[in-house]
């Protein structure tokens, strides 16, 4: 009876370990997207009329080497920001998916796409765990200051793996984990993880870093990652 009590013992560490593996891991980077008001809040941040000079939009575009006739994903696209970019860079022969979990934002993500008519942009709704893109269907998927929200990242990972093509890349733009990367400090504790356990954590699931650079000098970076 005491082997069979210490074996059940060594499973309940075992279930509560693995749960702790699949647990929500960005709980303080999204506590203000909790509620719509907290969201209508950060949609001001992300429409900001002073974003092009801070996030330029035009070198991130450069970076991702797009072509005219290819498919981009913007996963966690807010109010599609960089929708009108990303349309004029792939072209009336390519296409743009904006996703969001939230409806609210995917809303506004349609109206900055009217407003700019852009013609070949779609929307899809996905999930904390799969942003569901066509399987096999992506050339390019842009996660732009979404990383840090990831709560399950194994298994977006996983999910975005099945829905690139074959040599298809994963672009990567946020925010450094330092005392400076944010205003007031914030990074701290907003940020989960700095550049070198980002590459870890994501190259640990089957993509290969094939380029790095700063986006924004000690603020923000750009990796880009193929899928192996």
């Amino acid at each position: 009876m005491k082997v069979s009590g210490v074996r059940c013992q060594v499973l309940g560490i075992l279930l509560l370990c693995a749960s702790a593996v699949c647990a929500q891991v960005a709980t303080n980077a999204n506590e203000g997207y909790k509620t719509p008001e907290g969201r209508a809040s950060v949609a001001k941040s992300l429409s900001a009329p002073d974003r092009d000079e801070k996030q330029k939009p035009g070198e991130l575009v450069e970076a991702m080497s797009l072509k005219p006739g290819m498919v981009v994903a913007d996963i966690g696209t807010g109010t599609g920001y960089m929708l009108p970019f990303l349309s004029e860079a792939v072209g009336p022969q390519g296409r743009v998916l904006g996703e969001d979990i939230f409806p609210d934002f995917l809303e506004k993500a349609r109206n900055t796409a009217n407003q700019h008519k852009l013609a070949n942009v779609e929307f899809i709704q996905g999930s904390e765990t799969d942003p569901g893109l066509p399987e096999n269907g992506m050339d390019v998927v842009l996660g732009l200051d979404t990383y840090h929200h990831w709560n399950y990242p194994e298994k977006m990972l996983s999910a975005l793996r099945r829905e690139l093509r074959a040599g298809g890349r994963l672009v990567i733009v946020d925010y450094y984990k330092r005392p400076d990367a944010m205003p007031g400090g914030r990074a701290m504790q907003h940020i989960r993880l700095d550049a070198p356990d980002v590459i870890k954590e994501i190259e640990s699931n089957h993509f290969k870093l094939i380029s790095q650079h700063d986006h924004v000098k000690g603020s923000q970076y750009v990796m880009i990652f193929e899928k192996k």
